[in-house]
């Protein structure tokens, strides 16, 4: 099976790349922006007609599209979310390849959500922000291309690789300042956020088994359970042996250690700016059922990589 994987640079994209060189099956072409891409293409400005051509010569069977922004005003965040994946569409109904399309979307296409509550691929999307908007265009140019199409719902994503400036990240990053600066204790803000939080190498293998499947439409990937922040900062600190409490900062103030030396490394930001107000957790159901998926890995292992990473730069 001929694969064309776009955006594998990214966070997303380096594990499904690994996944899918791992199956003998596959035969994998990376196209991105970076030098390390097989074939160096920007979706945000490419023309549909050079990537067209592309996907003629190549002609894939699976095109897994992996590509985008997270960070950004609202205009870069469409160029690179919405306008790319207009191409990326646009492309294959030209193409005669007639490739099956596998999209990342994300959790944040939903928006707030009760307390309580799982949320369900028919639940009505009503993002709060920029980011969510951008990817819910993105979703609904998919749905409506006519392709042999399946959109992946992608909730809060964790594991090695985290960046920094995810709330996870921002989790062991201020640990790491704390333990490094000698601190008792450390000030973050959000810890009362709940987010489902599901590995990055078992979203790498729900892309695997769509791109397999016949599944059309949407499917959440998530764990099926939401965690406070304050209990992923709790576990976090019994992997790296951070003995000290965890306060949650007031709303406006810097994340700050004991000390009063900054734990962020820039401007205090509300940890969680998706839109999501306080509580999300995906109805995993149709993954289980039209993919064979499951979770496989913990939130601690999670953790565990995530301090791994951060630990080596004390």
């Amino acid at each position: 099976m001929r694969v064309l994987l776009l955006g594998a640079g990214g966070y997303l994209g380096r594990f499904v790349a690994d996944r899918l060189l791992a199956d003998p099956a596959v035969q994998l072409t990376a196209l991105g922006r970076n030098d390390d891409a097989d074939v160096r293409f920007d979706l945000s400005t490419g023309s549909p007609g050079a990537l067209t051509r592309f996907l003629d010569a190549v002609h894939p069977g699976v095109v897994i599209n992996c590509a985008g922004a997270t960070r950004g005003g609202a205009r870069e965040l469409t160029r690179h979310n919405t306008v790319s994946t207009a191409t990326v569409c646009e492309s294959l109904r030209r193409s005669g390849c007639g490739a099956r399309l596998v999209h990342i979307g994300c959790a944040a296409e939903y928006g707030p959500s009760t307390s309580g509550s799982s949320i369900g691929e028919t639940a009505a999307p009503r993002p709060g922000g920029p980011y969510g908007v951008s990817k819910l265009a993105a979703t609904e140019l998919v749905l409506a291309s006519g392709l042999d199409a399946v959109v992946l719902r992608v909730f809060s994503p964790a594991g090695p690789g985290t960046p920094a400036g995810s709330p996870l990240g921002r989790l062991a990053e201020g640990m790491r300042r704390a333990m490094q600066l000698g601190e008792s204790e450390l000030r973050l803000g959000g810890l009362s956020v709940q987010r489902d939080f599901v590995d990055v190498r078992d979203i790498a293998r729900a892309v695997h088994a769509a791109s397999l499947s016949a599944a059309q439409g949407v499917v959440n990937i998530g764990t099926g359970r939401a965690v406070r922040l304050r209990d992923a900062a709790g576990a976090l600190a019994r992997v790296a042996g951070f003995s000290g409490p965890v306060h949650e900062a007031e709303p406006g103030a810097g994340e700050r250690t004991g000390t009063g030396a900054s734990a962020s490394a820039g401007p205090s930001t509300h940890p969680y700016p998706d839109g999501c107000g306080q509580w999300q957790q995906a109805d995993v159901r149709t993954a289980r059922d039209r993919l064979g998926w499951r979770p496989r890995i913990g939130l601690e292992e999670s953790l565990a990589d995530i301090w791994m990473e951060a630990a080596c730069r004390i």
